[in-house]
């Protein structure tokens, strides 16, 4: 019999690549999808089948995980084998903003998810994974970063996934219910939303070199992170689900780089050569005379994260995982895309 997953957060970018991997594992998938007046699906449109099809092994629910009734209501409907909660409002800078709305859907959006599995008395049936960020390490207190390592959040975000998280941990040992928590990095790919710093980079420069835009306006160039390929990581949760017992595993390449040196790799692939004057919040980037990268203070945080490193040996050892793409690979890959849609 087909195993059945449900995917919150299906629309976005490890949703889309989940439900790719599911699909090619045999698995029948479910997808919670927001209404909205416009469609929302342009990652998973290419997976679309069509309603009336016989045999159909993509599914998708209206439902919002600010929305406890629903939640509850499609897992009853589905019951499916494995759980992951994919869905966040993920942007750091923006949970600066609408801080209630971030921890509705980041902490207590999870909650809902598990107390509807314990309240349907579904804990021996349903595997659950809950994707955490390295951003709960925060200001960090030590380095590389471990699933050993103390978290100390500095956004509502942030805050937010650590309360996910820790709540995570409770209801696997108060109610015994199969809660694995990825402690994910940095993961990036052409289908990152365009207001994401790597997306930001790779689209503004290739526009700028097309003609099509001038200038290209960041923020803290000096904060470095781990990147690495989402398709590599969504991997990593599946590998998570199939272990005997639940765990929490930190998912990084090991690796980091400032912004600075992404933007540098990105100029590079591009045939770009940037010259660098000032520094801070003054630093400047010229190409062919012109100045085309600033920095500007609206794109810094209230507080800042400067520098995440993650150590992903346990997942090596026990789930057997290590990343596939490299920052080199993964670059290319984003550019490619962003220079094949903007010439259609």
């Amino acid at each position: 019999m087909k195993k059945k997953a449900l995917i919150f957060g299906i629309t976005g970018q490890d949703g889309s690549y989940l439900t790719e991997f599911l699909l090619k594992k045999n698995y029948i998938v479910h997808g919670v999808v927001r209404r909205s007046s416009s469609i929302n699906t342009k990652r998973i449109d290419h997976l679309y089948e069509d309603f009336f099809k016989k045999n159909k092994r993509l599914y998708l629910h209206y439902g919002d995980i600010t929305d406890g009734l629903s939640v509850k209501d499609i897992i009853y409907n589905v019951k499916p084998n494995e759980i992951y909660n994919l869905s966040a409002q993920s942007h750091v800078a923006v949970s600066f903003q609408i801080p209630e709305y971030t921890a509705n859907v980041d902490a207590l959006g999870t909650l809902r998810i598990l107390d509807s599995i314990r309240s349907l008395k579904l804990e021996k049936k349903i595997k659950f994974y809950q994707a955490g960020t390295s951003e709960m390490y925060g200001d960090v207190l030590e380095t590389p970063q471990t699933e050993k390592t103390p978290f100390n959040p500095r956004s509502p975000y942030a805050v937010s996934k650590v309360f996910a998280h820790l709540m995570g941990k409770n209801y696997r040992e108060a109610y015994n219910i199969f809660v694995s928590n990825g402690i994910l990095f940095n993961h990036e790919s052409p289908r990152r939303g365009e207001t994401f710093v790597t997306r930001k980079i790779t689209l503004g420069l290739t526009k700028i070199k097309l003609g099509m835009q001038k200038k290209l306006v960041l923020g803290n160039l000096d904060a470095k992170r781990d990147w690495g390929h989402a398709k590599d990581y969504v991997e990593a949760q599946w590998l998570m689900l199939q272990q005997k017992k639940p765990d929490d595993f930190v998912i990084a390449t090991g690796k980091t780089y400032t912004v600075k040196k992404f933007l540098e790799m990105v100029a590079k692939k591009l045939r770009m050569k940037i010259v660098w004057k000032g520094k801070g919040i003054n630093t400047r980037g010229y190409y062919k005379g012109k100045i085309i990268i600033e920095c500007n203070k609206k794109y810094f945080r209230p507080s800042e994260v400067n520098f995440l490193l993650g150590k992903p040996l346990k997942a090596k050892k026990i789930l057997g995982w290590k990343p596939k793409t490299n920052i080199s690979q993964l670059i290319d890959e984003m550019v490619t895309e962003d220079l094949k849609s903007l010439s259609e």
